[in-house]
């Protein structure tokens, strides 16, 4: 079991509890539950930000492109956007798909939150100012550019979620050695590694902080892998990170939300 940070909807909130990440399972007040039987809510509430093209193989899929207009050349820097709060949902919670939109593109992302304010950090000490890990959903309206900000692809209602937990800095050893797999209705959809960033975990906190401070409680997302799968109204999406814990939600077509048949 490990150390990890929760919070629980209908008014409960709980700071510290064990976790068994593989098993999906919690000790909450002596007992023993199922993840999927507790009424989840995302464990996070600082600024979410996002970093486009850390994986090696998203950015080897531009291909010539990323030398061409409006490019010009591959970035020198984080390239970062924000998932407002708005997005956020916890474990188990349904994701809107809009009346105009088929499929939506499931971004499997490492989490990584911040335990204290972080300002120009060496990579040497970037870990230290992590406080955990957890599993992101960084959902996406398919798009092709990635050249101007993709507020209404990226930026919808419920495209965030978040979750189960935020499993303790100490729990992983490695955070750029961790296996990444979707799976969609049961079957594995795509599968990836943190060994394949760009920019490891530490170098991107480092970079960042050196030009904007990073705040306790903030969440970084170092990236979504190439091949994206994409699901569509109903499917169940479930986001497994190593040592880390499994993230399930499924799609449910917006009208239905809002009419209250599902919340």
């Amino acid at each position: 079991m490990s150390k990890a940070k929760i919070k629980l909807r209908r008014g409960e909130h709980v700071d510290e509890v064990n976790v068994n990440p593989t098993d999906h399972i919690v000790e909450l007040n002596g007992k023993l539950y199922n993840v999927d039987v507790l009424p989840w809510e995302a464990p996070v509430s600082g600024t979410i930000w996002g970093v486009l093209l850390n994986y090696k193989g998203a950015l080897e899929a531009l291909g010539k492109a990323i030398h061409e207009a409006p490019y010009h050349a591959p970035p020198q820097a984080p390239i970062l956007y924000i998932k407002p709060l708005n997005t956020v949902i916890g474990h188990g919670m349904p994701i809107p798909l809009p009346a105009d939109v088929s499929e939506l593109e499931i971004g499997a992302a490492l989490g990584v939150v911040i335990g204290h304010t972080a300002t120009r950090v060496s990579e040497d000490q970037a870990l230290e100012y992590v406080a955990g890990y957890t599993v992101v959903n960084d959902v996406s309206i398919p798009h092709k550019s990635v050249y101007r900000p993709a507020v209404s692809q990226k930026a919808r209602d419920g495209f965030c979620p978040i979750g189960p937990w935020v499993i303790e800095r100490d729990a992983v050893t490695d955070p750029d050695s961790l296996n990444i797999r979707v799976f969609i209705n049961g079957d594995l959809r795509q599968e990836n590694t943190t060994a394949n960033l760009i920019r490891s975990v530490a170098r991107l906190i480092s970079d960042i902080t050196d030009f904007m401070t990073l705040n306790e409680g903030d969440t970084l997302l170092v990236g979504v892998p190439e091949g994206a799968p994409l699901a569509k109204a109903g499917d169940r999406v479930r986001i497994e990170i190593e040592g880390i814990g499994s993230l399930e939600n499924t799609i449910v077509y917006e009208h239905e939300l809002v009419a209250g048949g599902v919340l």
